[in-house]
């Protein structure tokens, strides 16, 4: 019997993960994404059984990549981490077609606490609070920094992302100094 093939999942998948970005996820139908992936309807229920389950699929894989960007830009001092990942930040904001956290997205989409949906991007923002926390010392801090995160995702679709990216990097240098992550005493210099 032959296995079935990975790119029509792949090419809706893609499909699905564009669209929802950038036009938002309850107003986008099924019937779009097949159709913009040349597919049909009986091959993407062949992987998801419904819609909901390709949403919870593209956040996954938002997920995945995110997590993979943060996994290899973190490594040396936890001061060098964290300018890398708002560097990764920054990349973001300051890319082509931005529009947002997808999370945040989604979260504003599905705002019941109990939905799966929300509930998956609940999970992700523990991770990424855990990771920070870890290269801070304290969750305290980590908050401040995801805090500062999400104000930049969210004003960088409204707002000039150079000036975000400026305001942002200096907010998290001004973290950096204040909790003395990273820092140099007056005397190094």
């Amino acid at each position: 019997m032959a296995k079935p093939s990975t790119d029509s999942r792949d090419r809706l998948l893609r499909q699905a993960t564009e669209l929802f970005y950038f036009e938002g996820i309850h107003a986008v139908g099924i019937d779009r994404i097949v159709a913009e992936a040349q597919s049909t309807r009986a091959t993407l229920y062949r992987y998801w059984p419904g819609k909901e389950d390709l949403i919870v699929a593209y956040l996954q894989a938002v997920d995945e990549q995110i997590r993979s960007e943060i996994a290899d830009v973190v490594g040396g001092t936890p001061a060098d981490s964290v300018r890398r990942i708002a560097a990764s930040i920054v990349g973001q904001i300051t890319g082509a077609g931005f529009r947002g956290c997808a999370f945040l997205n989604a979260a504003t989409e599905y705002p019941q606490e109990n939905h799966p949906i929300h509930q998956l991007v609940i999970r992700h923002r523990a991770w990424f609070l855990e990771t920070l926390t870890d290269l801070f010392g304290d969750e305290a801090t980590a908050w401040h920094f995801v805090m500062l995160r999400d104000g930049a995702m969210t004003a960088g679709c409204v707002s000039d992302s150079d000036a975000v990216k400026d305001t942002f990097l200096a907010a998290v240098e001004g973290i950096l100094r204040t909790h003395a992550i990273g820092a140099s005493s007056p005397n190094d210099g």
